[in-house]
């Protein structure tokens, strides 16, 4: 058999050569009722940095293996309501950095918030810009100011390059297609004593789809293509290196734009809270996944196209995510003497933010968003690492003709257990909350009060 590097270029430069009115789209389409722009911008530290991901790192990045960007997509219907999509390779988004940007986004370019999208790919190989994060690193002060000024420049980055693509616009066809991919595999194995390990686990739930918005101009001399958005449902964590990296989904997007000159190519994580990507810890696995993903991209590129057309229609709620039963005072005051240290740091600084403020909150303000991209598309973006099983219910559940899932969307708070996973416990359960400043796990209510705001946010984009 052929290697990949060998035919996929090959296969790539036979599509590029196809007019988008080929016999892999749908004929005699309609007019096109789109505009669309894009633009990219690295976005590679170039000081210093603690890198996100792993808490056994004791020492900050050593260099780059391949570069992080920033990429945006802006797209507006014929009634001129645009709507804009913005992918960092990145471990995730924290709350302020949507709030700032979503501000400035409607101010400077007229775009609702409940219009704008953030998706993070959830690369381990990332700077940490979570300024409350700084408590793990060896030099708290430093790498405090280190990613405050990441962040300031990281969201000036943003709001800017969201411009640039409005700036961009032109006529265009939106097309839907999708594919496969097979590296992602459940991560919570059974341990035989009623708990769960990370490890694979070829029976557990998964999402293999491979979900592909083709962006193209729509002119009279046959159009090309200007972007590519595709998802997948899988921890970005094939390294573990202390080089920055985009893993798996920076080298897809990589292969994708090489393969076709002038496009970008954005990634959006979806379901992948419970997922890793399999095998594991090298460049090369990274490099290998990535082509894989890649090649997913290419197949569902040959496949009929399913063009999307009509108006966009959007809403975004922070909902008051309920936590569980909060720990008293005195319960704090005993943990911070466990012998887990894990335990004993979690009730240090839970301890610190009740004397800081006096009580503990109850909730958190998690954001829902979904967004109709014409008649067709339902596009559900959801905050926090997102376990399997919320993409599966849902696109059961949501009776639209293509129904996407995404997490990892406008805040990276922490990890979002269905019922299932809360009830059967372990990190993704709760346990991972504990790094934080969390005062416990969710209630058990999560799932429910999650899918509840998706449905009711659904009905209120009907026509």
């Amino acid at each position: 058999m052929s290697h990949p590097r060998l035919w996929l270029p090959l296969l790539a430069a036979t599509l590029a050569a196809m007019p988008v009115g080929s016999s892999v789209q749908a004929q005699g389409a309609a007019p096109p009722s789109w505009k669309a722009g894009a633009a990219s911008a690295k976005i590679t530290p170039d000081t210093e940095m603690w890198m996100a991901g792993y808490a056994a790192r004791t020492k900050p990045a050593e260099g780059v293996e391949l570069d992080l960007y920033a990429k945006a997509l802006v797209i507006e219907d014929q009634a001129g309501t645009p709507w804009a999509l913005v992918t960092l390779d990145l471990i995730g988004i924290p709350r302020n950095v949507r709030l700032f940007v979503a501000e400035q986004v409607e101010k400077q370019h007229g775009i609702a918030p409940e219009r704008l999208v953030l998706n993070a790919s959830h690369t381990h190989s990332g700077p940490e810009l979570r300024t409350e994060r700084s408590f793990a690193t060896a030099d708290p002060a430093k790498y405090y100011d280190a990613a405050a000024a990441y962040t300031n420049k990281l969201q000036s980055t943003l709001v800017r390059l969201i411009g640039e693509a409005k700036a961009k616009l032109e006529p265009a066809k939106l097309d839907y297609c999708h594919a496969r991919c097979g590296f992602a595999m459940n991560r919570r194995r059974p341990n035989g004593k009623g708990g769960y390990n990370n490890a694979p686990n070829p029976e557990g739930p998964v999402d293999l789809s491979v979900p592909v918005l083709r962006v193209a101009t729509a002119n009279n001399a046959g159009g090309k293509e200007l972007a590519f958005i595709f998802g997948y449902s899988c921890h970005c964590t094939t390294l573990g290196h202390q080089r920055f990296s985009g893993d798996y989904a920076g080298y897809a997007q990589q292969y994708l734009q090489e393969a076709h000159p002038g496009v970008i190519s954005m990634f959006m994580n979806g379901c992948g809270g419970d997922q890793n990507p399999y095998p594991r810890n090298t460049m090369e696995l990274a490099q290998a996944h990535g082509r894989s993903l890649a090649t997913a991209v290419e197949a569902a590129l040959t496949t009929s196209f399913k063009p999307l057309s009509g108006k966009i229609r959007a809403a975004y709620r922070e909902i008051p995510l309920a936590y569980d039963t909060l720990p008293t005072r005195e319960q704090l005051e005993a943990q911070t003497k466990s012998g887990t240290k894990l335990d004993a740091d979690h009730a240090t600084r839970v301890l610190s933010r009740l004397n800081e403020t006096g009580s503990l909150p109850t909730d958190y303000p998690y954001p829902v968003q979904v967004t109709r991209l014409g008649d067709q598309l339902t596009w559900v973006t959801l905050g926090g690492e997102v376990v399997v099983d919320y993409a599966l219910r849902l696109k059961q559940e949501i009776k639209d003709p293509i129904v996407w899932v995404s997490g990892y969307s406008n805040d990276v708070m922490t990890y979002i257990p269905s019922l299932r996973v809360w009830k059967e416990g372990g990190y993704e359960a709760g346990e991972a909350m504990k790094w934080g400043t969390h005062p416990t796990r969710w209630s058990e209510r999560i799932e429910e009060q999650i899918i509840a705001t998706v449905h009711e946010l659904r009905r209120s984009l009907n026509p």
